[in-house]
């Protein structure tokens, strides 16, 4: 395992892989304890995506991704990655995609431990009536994520 900080147009993030692909991205810097901080070629090529993804030049990843969770925060990740740039889906519509369609709260719960914000795209869960809420890096964000990828912000219902 190694990681690396890198800057980005919305500040710095730490990129952190395994072997088997990615673990995590975090926002700002960060130390890893027990974790090498070193690039790799896999941290390098993240990076690289995410500075792409940043200037509008990609709107689908193309990284191996090793995420830790539970089964279902798994099956929710699984979800979010379905969700095409520039689109959104509610919380519900996750559920329901998951098989929980009572389940929109637990699909919260998964999308605040989601590991990999970014390519594996909880910004793109808002909840019903179109509101932005709940992420963990925060709701200005959340925002302009949304809005770098062409979504109304404002015209969400």
């Amino acid at each position: 395992m190694n990681y690396f900080v890198y800057t980005m147009p919305l500040g710095r993030l730490t990129i952190v892989a395994s072997e088997n692909g990615l673990t995590q991205i975090l926002f700002g810097p960060q130390i890893i304890e027990g974790v090498t901080k070193r690039p790799s070629a896999l941290t390098n090529t993240a990076a690289t995506q995410l500075q792409e993804y940043f200037a509008g030049k990609r709107h689908v990843f193309d990284l191996p991704l090793d995420p830790k969770g539970t089964e279902f925060q798994l099956k929710v990740w699984e979800e979010l990655k379905k969700i095409p740039y520039g689109e959104v889906r509610t919380y519900a519509q996750i559920a329901e995609a998951v098989g929980s369609p009572k389940g929109f709260r637990a699909v919260g719960l998964a999308n605040n431990k989601n590991p990999l914000p970014i390519v594996v795209p909880c910004h793109r869960v808002i909840g019903a009536g179109g509101k932005l809420v709940g992420y963990a890096a925060g709701i200005k964000i959340k925002r302009y994520l949304l809005e770098l990828e062409g979504v109304n912000v404002d015209a969400l219902k």
